[in-house]
C-alpha cells in the first residue's frame, strides 16, 4: 500500500556498464527480473521497487523516491520546510513527479498518480 511521505522507489544509475550488464549481474546474483521502459530504463520489483537508469543525463547516484497522493501539496510542503526544488512537477511513465534537494544537499524525488482530467 502506497502512503504519502514514505519511501516507495529507488532509482540507481547504470552508467558503469551497459544496462544489459547491470541487469545480468542482478539477475544472476540475486534472481531479479526486470521490466524495460525504453532503451535506457529497466524497473525491478524486489522488496522495495526500483529501477536502473542508463541515460547519460541521469543522476550519478541513487535517487530515493517518495510517494504522494497530493503531489502539488507535497511540493509546497517541501518548499515550506526549506527544500530546494530541482525539477518542477513533470509527467513520466506511471504518473508525475518532482525532484528536490534537502538542506544537506541530498537529491530526492516525489511521485504521484497522473493528473486527473477534469472533463
Amino acid at each position: 500500500m502506497r502512503t504519502t511521505g514514505k519511501l516507495d522507489y529507488l532509482e540507481m544509475p547504470a552508467r558503469g556498464g551497459t544496462l544489459d550488464s547491470v541487469k545480468s549481474f542482478y539477475a544472476t546474483a540475486f534472481g531479479w527480473t526486470f521490466t524495460d521502459y525504453g532503451p535506457t530504463y529497466s524497473a525491478f520489483e524486489e522488496g522495495l521497487d526500483g529501477g536502473f537508469d542508463a541515460d547519460a543525463a541521469a543522476v550519478a547516484k541513487p535517487l530515493p523516491v517518495l510517494y504522494s497522493d497530493a503531489i502539488e501539496e507535497t511540493l509546497s510542503q517541501v518548499q515550506a520546510a526549506g527544500g530546494t526544488i530541482l525539477r518542477e512537477i513533470f509527467p513520466f511513465p506511471g504518473g508525475r513527479r518532482f525532484h528536490f534537494a534537502d538542506p544537506a544537499g541530498n537529491e530526492l524525488a516525489v511521485w504521484g498518480p497522473a493528473a486527473v482530467d477534469p472533463s
